[in-house]
């Protein structure tokens, strides 16, 4: 079975533990990279065409905001289909109880009938909270 990662992650300055530090790889991409090895799939990262602020707390900021809106923001770049793919493993940083926005963007465009979604997240203590109950995809 072909599959392949979607996912969403942020490097920049993060949350860890009580305070603040800056990591070169989002931890969610670091999971994504683990998958890869793990079972042979393709990789996609969903890239913000105008990235989040570098400073945390900026940054949650803007992410609440389009969530707020409801927004859609523009991708660097799009998957036109997933057609060759079996199992599609999605993945992203819990915002306020669902992904970030651009996964929305994205994962809205997709045709997921027939594909075994396997959902992972990374978060601050929240679980997958209510990535699979939504039914995004």
């Amino acid at each position: 079975m072909k599959a392949l990662v979607i996912y969403f992650s942020r490097a920049d300055e993060n949350y860890f533990g009580g305070s603040m530090r800056y990591i070169s790889k989002g931890n969610t991409e670091i999971i994504a990279e683990f998958i890869k090895e793990l079972v042979g799939a393709d990789l996609f990262k969903v890239e913000r065409k105008i990235p989040y602020s570098k400073n945390y707390m900026a940054c949650i900021k803007e992410a609440q905001d389009e969530q707020r809106n409801n927004e859609r923001p523009e991708l660097v770049n799009y998957l036109d289909n997933i057609d060759k793919y079996d199992v599609i493993f999605v993945g992203s940083p819990i915002y306020w109880g669902t992904m970030p926005q651009p996964m929305f963007t994205l994962l809205e465009k997709l045709d997921f009938k027939n594909k075994i979604v396997m959902p992972f997240t990374t978060h601050e203590g929240s679980g997958l909270a209510n990535v699979v109950s939504k039914r995004y995809y």
